[in-house]
C-alpha cells in the first residue's frame, strides 16, 4: 500500500493570546494521497488556516507528527523548511494582496516565483505564456492588478502558485470574495491543476460547493475532524 502524500498524525496546536491558551488543533488525523484534491470546511476558527499553515511549513504544531512526501517537517531545520515552502508547495490566499505584487505586470508575477527558482528567461517565458492561456488570462498579460478584476486576480494567483510545479498547492478560502459563478471557475481551475499538473491541493474553505470538485470533502470542527462528506 502506498503511503500517503500527507500524514498528519495526532496534530495539537495551541496559541497564547495574553493569558489564556487557545487550542486551535486538537488530536487531528488526517491523510491525502498523492494527485487528490482535499476540501475542508469549517468555521471561522475551527484551525483550518492553522491546518494549512502547518502543512505548508509556515508553523509548526505543538504536538503531533506531520510528513509531506515522506519528509518529517518536525525534522526539518528552519533553513530546510524555507526551502521546503520556496520549492515544493504553491499557496492561494483569500486575499490578493497576499498572493500578487500590484506594480506587476500579469506576467511577470507568474514569472517571479520562476526567477526565484533560478529558471532561464525562455523557460520562464514558455511557462509563463503556458499557464496564462490556461487561465484565460494571455491577453491580460501586460495588465497590473489594478486592471483585473477579483476572479482574473484568483486565476492569476493560482498560475503564479503553480509556476514552478509544486507537488503541493493550499488554498486557503480562494472564493471568499468572489461571486458564486466566478467562485466555481476557480474551484474548477484548481481541479485542472490537479488532473493536469499532478498536484496534490487542499482547499480551506466556507463554499460548500466545494463537494464538486473535490475528491474528498471533510468538516473540521473545533480543530478536530468530525465527519467526510
Amino acid at each position: 500500500m502506498t503511503d500517503p502524500f500527507i500524514l498528519c498524525d495526532n496534530l495539537v496546536k495551541i496559541y497564547k493570546v495574553a493569558d489564556l491558551e487557545v487550542v486551535a488543533l486538537q488530536g487531528l488525523d488526517l491523510a491525502v494521497a498523492a494527485g487528490e484534491m482535499l476540501g475542508i470546511i469549517g468555521a471561522s476558527g475551527s484551525g483550518k488556516s492553522t491546518l494549512l499553515n502547518i502543512v505548508g511549513g509556515l508553523d509548526r504544531p505543538s504536538a503531533g507528527r506531520i510528513t509531506v512526501d515522506g519528509r518529517d517537517l518536525l525534522k526539518l531545520s528552519d533553513r530546510d523548511l524555507d526551502r521546503y515552502r520556496r520549492a515544493e508547495v504553491g499557496f492561494v490566499w483569500q486575499q490578493t494582496g497576499r498572493n500578487l505584487i500590484p506594480y506587476l505586470t500579469a506576467r511577470e508575477n507568474v514569472e517571479l516565483p520562476m526567477t526565484v527558482a533560478g529558471a532561464g528567461l525562455l523557460a520562464k517565458r514558455r511557462r509563463s505564456r503556458e499557464l496564462l492561456e490556461a487561465v484565460g488570462l494571455w491577453e491580460h498579460r501586460r495588465h497590473r492588478l489594478a486592471q483585473l478584476s477579483g476572479g482574473q486576480q484568483q486565476r492569476l494567483a493560482i498560475a503564479r502558485a503553480i509556476s514552478t510545479r509544486p507537488a503541493l498547492i493550499l488554498a486557503d478560502e480562494p472564493t471568499g470574495e468572489l461571486d458564486s459563478a466566478t467562485g466555481q471557475q476557480v474551484l474548477a481551475l484548481l481541479r485542472r491543476i490537479v488532473d493536469e499538473e499532478g498536484a496534490s491541493v487542499l482547499i480551506a474553505t466556507h463554499d460548500l460547493t466545494v463537494d464538486l470538485f473535490a475528491d474528498w470533502v471533510y468538516h473540521l470542527k473545533d480543530g478536530a475532524l468530525a465527519s467526510a462528506l
